[in-house]
């Protein structure tokens, strides 16, 4: 019970994460990690926040390689 508990916060950190990758990359927009004073807690939020561009990376990658999405002749709104 206890390990799914942990599993299932996990993902959703993840999922957070890409969201946040998501965010970035459509509105340009960012977490501040410079606002962190505390080194440590800095580099955690940032290898946090890298791990939801990765996620993000591949995810992009799969619907750029699929054959079920297409690239809108409008572009990004």
């Amino acid at each position: 019970m206890a390990i799914a508990r942990i599993f299932h916060y996990a993902f959703d950190a993840i999922l957070i994460s890409t969201l946040a990758a998501g965010v970035r990359r459509s509105s340009g927009f960012t977490p501040n990690s410079a606002s962190i004073s505390d080194p440590t807690l800095r580099s955690l939020a940032e290898r946090y926040l890298g791990v939801g561009e990765s996620i993000f990376d591949m995810i992009q990658a799969t619907a750029v390689n699929s054959t079920y999405f297409k690239r809108d002749a409008k572009g990004p709104r």
